[in-house]
């Protein structure tokens, strides 16, 4: 049996691949911080759908300076992991805080490589590790307003590249997927002239949907996908990249 952990499993992205990996036959740790009823609904309905796999939902706040042993302490065998935790900031540059930039840089660069660095001999042992980031296409082509995001997207696409020639000789395999725009809820607050003009600069016409990025990190997780590594693959319907 494969297992893997999902950050950030409350989220739309990060539910639609815990479901799409359970359908693909994995046990899951999912992770959650603030929703922990949104968690726990999932993996209530993961274990009845999939009665022979393991489900578990796992806590951890990844802005603070640390991680708990405590955390650690819930994750058994672990096969994969998956980082699809995250939020962002509307502010311009001048406006931010630097408390706020600081929680920025622990939640999208700091806890993952914490966390993998806790984790590698346990996904070494399983002799095909895998870890995947949900990053953004913004991490390529930055986004006013979004300064730290940008940022901090880049940070984890150089990350995947240089830890990925790291643990290439333990079997391991790290990428990144690069979404555009996703229909999800934290886009949902944009006004309908807003998102007409978003879906116009977009080639497709259209937002994508969290399964389709689902089904690429469920890919990159699969033995088809084993030479593939420090690669930040965009999603983006054409837009942007």
């Amino acid at each position: 049996m494969k297992y893997a952990l999902i950050l950030g499993a409350s989220g739309d992205i990060g539910m639609a691949t815990a479901r799409e990996l359970a359908s693909a036959g994995w046990s899951l740790y999912c992770h959650y911080h603030r929703h922990e009823e949104v968690v726990k609904t999932l993996v209530q309905e993961l274990c009845e759908n999939y009665p022979e796999q393991l489900f578990s939902a796992v806590s951890l706040d990844m802005t603070q300076s640390t991680v708990p042993l405590a955390f650690y302490e819930e994750i058994g065998p672990v096969d994969a992991v998956i980082f699809a935790n995250g939020k962002t900031v509307y502010k311009l540059l001048t406006e931010m805080e630097a408390e706020e930039m600081d929680e920025l840089w622990r939640l999208f660069v700091k806890t993952p490589a914490l966390i993998c660095q806790h984790l590698q001999e346990k996904l070494a042992k399983r002799k095909q590790g895998r870890i995947v980031f949900i990053s953004s296409v913004y991490g390529f082509s930055g986004s006013a307003m979004e300064v730290m995001y940008s940022t901090l997207k880049g940070a984890q696409h150089a990350f995947v590249k240089a830890y990925a020639q790291e643990v290439a000789s333990l079997g391991m395999t790290v990428n990144a997927v690069a979404p555009g725009a996703v229909d999800t809820h934290m886009n949902t607050d944009w006004t309908a002239e807003e998102q007409a003009q978003l879906l116009s600069d977009i080639p497709l016409q259209r937002m994508a949907s969290p399964y389709e990025v689902a089904t690429l990190v469920t890919f990159l997780l699969g033995e088809s996908a084993s030479y593939i590594t420090g690669a930040s693959i965009p999603i983006t319907g054409g837009w942007k990249y």
